[in-house]
């Protein structure tokens, strides 16, 4: 059997490996055959010495790479180059030898085990392991092969174990008791405080949730649960009130939303604190007893009349008094009222349901002691209907009866309106007015729906006996107090076909009785329009007529009076006069008595305080005001006339009439004579004797 060698991997000797031997029985020993191999590795792995037939291995093998070889074998005759027997095939296994170590898949191993675990494959040396002392270990692991034998190879890796968390730690608040206070005007919802416990555990085995137990406060405050924070926040549930109770006790829970049952027997996973709250007093406006309120009140209530009655107190210790009043924005007319101390409200004027039929006003009530606070209510105020309006036609009709109708024929339907609003709805009634019972031309038929018909009543109508008619219809309900009136109803006569279409209501025929035709008509028109063009001609001409001139020679001299209407500027005018003028030395000298006014009565003049503290500008203002008061001839108000002077250094002097003399003897108007014909009519009123001024 020489199919099949063996031969060891990995040999390290000086020499090629000896694999075996190939041998025919026709090798005489004289060299004439030759041995060729041939398969996996000849040449390269495995050689053959074609004179011997001596195998060997080239090279080092590996079995983990390959641990089989099949190779063919065969001996030819080297003078003929034929076989001398068949190609025959052989194998090569390579035998193992232990030279390569165990190895890990992994460099490194994370591993995780529940805490409190008991015996698994890589198990605790220590009972009861907690996450919460040490959470992190790593274990390094040896391999062996050989089953630890002698000789054998080793290897190792890492193992990273983690203790997950269990639920086994039960929430703990770290204080027993909180304090809050709040004031007693928050809003429901007011987060007052947050209070959290505390659980060693993570994830979901540390969420919480918070409630208040039974007891005081349960129905007045909640408590609600942040998830992101794991806080209990306590908030209003009512509304608070100092003078109902100032302090309230609760008492909150925190439970494990998911406790394990493996570790209930290690207590109850809650906690409980106690939480205080104090209320404090808040000065609070007034409080209507109600929220709003409605008031009904029928339209024909006189003025002045309480129509209802609003209240409020103060929800405070003190009690202060309360005034009331109405927003004016919401009762712009002022129709309304209200007393100020007891809330009643009455009218200030008529009410008129048709015109308005609510009133929508806002009260407000006030604490006396502080303006500040106050509260509104809106008042809702309906307004009851009484029949108060009469029914009317709901429409103008134009009625029209055919010259050729026939006796009764129904000409018009007509329906009404009324303004009042019944609670049983509206019922109309038709008929004639008692003045014309019967009508020999026109029938009122009442449809007893309110709606009445207009029938004809005589055969045939004439346009040229009468065109129109009127046919008066007395119109009344039933409602308390009982409203009717009369509405007339205007029918032409009109010319219609057979059909009883209207074709033409004008009445030409009376127009040509008259003697008038369409000629004449249109010439007289003509003349009214030739009438209007002379008059407005006649204006126009009127206006380009000059004006004659006021002097026609520049020697006619005569006396233009000129009016100014035009009232001063007051205090604020400070461009009138410049106050400088008044420190003028030559201003002040005694003022001499009016001739232009005689006096009548003397009025005593209200002192004025001073306006400057120059002592110039007042010493001037109080000798002016001595000398208006005592002088009997001067206008009875308060009169301050300015004038601009003329420098001290003018030839002229000052030209100011407060300086002028009234004494006759003392001016001479005769120079005014030499002036020219200009200046005669002054010099005819100064000029001239004594006896002339007189």
């Amino acid at each position: 059997m020489w199919n099949q060698f063996f031969l060891l991997e990995e040999y390290t000797g000086t020499d090629t490996q000896y694999v075996g031997k190939l041998h025919t029985d026709q090798d005489k020993g004289d060299g004439n055959l030759k041995y060729i191999l041939t398969g996996d590795g000849a040449g390269s792995l495995f050689v053959i010495d074609e004179n011997t037939g001596d195998i060997h291995a080239a090279k080092k093998l590996d079995r983990e790479e390959k641990s089989l070889y099949i190779l063919r074998a065969k001996a030819i005759d080297r003078k003929t180059g034929r076989q001398v027997e068949p190609e025959s095939e052989f194998i090569i296994k390579i035998h193992d030898i232990n030279d390569n170590e165990p190895k890990f898949t992994k460099d490194l191993y994370i591993a995780s085990v529940p805490e409190m675990s008991g015996v698994g494959i890589i198990k605790t040396a220590l009972p009861d392991m907690s996450r919460e002392n040490k959470e992190q270990y790593q274990v390094v692991i040896q391999a062996k092969d050989m089953g630890g034998q002698m000789g054998g190879l080793s290897g190792t890796t890492t193992v990273n174990i983690t203790l997950t968390d269990v639920n086994n730690n039960p929430p703990r608040f770290p204080q027993s008791t909180y304090q809050f206070n709040s004031p007693e005007s928050v809003p429901l919802g007011t987060h007052l405080g947050r209070i959290k416990a505390n659980d060693p555990d993570v994830g979901e085995n540390a969420e919480m949730e918070y409630s208040i137990a039974e007891g005081d406060g349960a129905d007045m405050f909640d408590v609600i649960t942040d998830k992101d924070t794991q806080e209990g926040i306590i908030t209003v549930k009512q509304n608070l009130d100092f003078e109902n109770k100032m302090l309230y006790t609760l008492r909150v829970d925190a439970s494990n939303t998911h406790p394990d049952p493996r570790f209930l027997h290690l207590g109850p996973f809650k906690d409980t604190a106690v939480v205080k709250i104090s209320v404090q007093d808040v000065d609070e406006p007034p409080v209507f007893s109600k929220l709003f309120y409605l008031i009904e009140v029928d339209e024909d209530v006189k003025e002045g009349s309480i129509i209802g009655q609003v209240t409020a107190y103060d929800p405070d210790a003190m009690n202060n008094l309360i005034k009331y009043s109405i927003d004016r924005h919401t009762d712009m007319d002022r129709i309304f009222s209200i007393h100020s101390e007891n809330g009643s409200i009455f009218t200030l004027k008529p009410l008129d349901r048709e015109s308005s039929p609510w009133h929508n006003i806002t009260i407000t009530a006030t604490e006396i002691n502080n303006s500040k606070q106050s509260s509104h209510i809106p008042v809702f105020i309906r307004i009851l209907d009484i029949n108060d309006h009469a029914p009317e036609f709901a429409m103008y009709y134009e009625t029209f009866v055919c010259e050729n109708a026939k006796p009764g024929q129904l000409i018009q339907t007509v329906s009404v309106m009324d303004k009042d609003d019944p609670p049983r709805g509206h019922k109309f009634f038709f008929e004639p007015v008692p003045e014309f019972p019967l009508n020999p031309n026109f029938t009122i038929v009442d449809n007893k729906d309110n709606t009445a018909g207009i029938m004809t009543r005589k055969d045939g109508y004439s346009r040229n006996k009468m065109s129109t008619y009127l046919l008066p219809i007395l119109i009344f309900d039933n409602d308390y107090p009982i409203q009717s009136s009369t509405g007339t109803l205007t029918i032409r006569v009109c010319a219609c076909d057979n059909q009883g279409n209207m074709q033409s209501c004008n009445a030409e025929a009376l127009v040509l009785a008259a003697g008038l035709s369409t000629g004449a008509l249109i010439a007289i028109f003509l003349c009214v329009i030739i009438l209007l063009v002379l008059v407005v001609l006649f204006a126009a001409l009127k206006r380009q007529r000059k004006k004659e001139p006021l002097i026609i020679s520049k020697d006619d001299v005569r006396d233009n009076i000129v009016t100014y209407n035009d009232e001063g500027g007051g205090e604020e005018d400070t461009q009138a006069f410049d106050i400088g003028t008044l420190r003028n030395p030559e201003a002040r000298e005694d003022s001499k008595l009016r001739r232009d006014v005689m006096p009548e009565t003397i009025f005593q003049i209200r002192r004025t305080v001073p306006l400057w503290e120059n002592i110039d500008v007042q010493d001037f203002i109080h000798r002016r005001l001595k000398e208006n008061d005592s002088d009997p001839s001067a206008p009875p108000y308060d009169s301050l006339a300015t004038y601009a002077y003329e420098g001290n250094d003018s030839i002229a002097d000052s030209l100011s009439s407060l300086e002028s003399l009234t004494a006759d003897c003392n001016q001479d108007y005769d120079y005014l004579s030499d002036w020219g014909p200009r200046f005669k009519k002054l010099a005819d009123m100064y000029g001239g004797d004594d006896s002339d001024r007189d």
